[in-house]
Parts: structure tokens; sequence; C-alpha cells
């Protein structure tokens, strides 16, 4: 890795989707018997070991998510400083190039997965490659009250 690139980069490849059917209501989260869905943000951490594109395994976590049936979708997402910030103040909109927060951390990517428990989720979470090079933060999908 050269110096100043981030620990995701061009050399992390991207992986197949599995695509949800969009037919359900949006609210529609507690699944197979009271499964959650859960955020899962991939993340980039400045004091986790160096990325090697060697030891990225993400083919093979998509693929054993996949087989479990806990995946839903996940992707990349570009360079923080691709980033437009919106805003609407006394109805106009705004708009600002690059990241809302000035960080050494930004979101690289993300997955959404349906698990029995946060145990679950946490152990799926763990066997992410960017669990090892990066952080995952874990959020369940908000449900209505």
């Amino acid at each position: 890795m050269s110096p100043g690139r981030p620990a995701i980069g061009p050399e992390v490849r991207s992986v197949p989707v599995r695509r949800v059917s969009i037919s359900r209501s949006p609210f529609d989260y507690l699944l197979k018997g009271g499964a959650m869905r859960y955020l899962m943000f991939i993340c980039t951490d400045p004091s986790a070991e160096p990325y090697d594109p060697k030891q990225d395994n993400i083919e093979s976590w998509v693929s054993e998510m996949d087989g479990r049936g806990v995946r839903i979708s996940g992707n990349r997402l570009t360079r923080p400083d691709q980033a437009i910030t919106v805003r609407k103040r006394n109805g106009k909109v705004l708009t600002t190039d690059g990241p809302f927060a000035e960080t050494k951390e930004w979101i690289g990517g993300f997955d959404v997965i349906e698990c029995a428990s946060l145990d679950e989720a946490i152990e799926v979470a763990s066997k992410h490659p960017m669990a090892r090079f990066g952080k995952i933060e874990i959020r369940p999908i908000w449900l209505p009250g």
C-alpha cells in the first residue's frame, strides 16, 4: 500500500449483490419468525492492521453469508472526497462537496444482513474481512412502533 492510500482501495474487489424483491412494505423488517435486519457500516480504521489484498477473503465471506441466507445486499462506496452533503434550510437546498465531517475514518461500504439475534449479527460481522482491516458498526434497521 502506498503512503496516503486509504485502507479500502481500488484493489478491493466488488462482489455480487443478492437482489431483494421490493414488493414488500418498506417496514416489513421482522422476517423469518422474528429475524431482524441489520445494517453493517464497513469502516476504515487507522488503528487496524494494514490492508493486505492477499488476505482479503470478501468473496468467501459473501459466499458463506449468501449460502446461509443471511446477506441481503451490500457493496463498496466511493471515496469520501466524492461525497455531496445535502441540507435544506429555510426552504433552500444547500450542497457541499465532500463528507460532512473531517475524519480519518470513513464508511467504505455497507451490507444489509438478516439475523435471528444480535449475537448472530455480531458473529456475521466478525467474519467480514474489514473487521480485521477496519471496523464494522452494526445497527438494527428501525421498526415502526
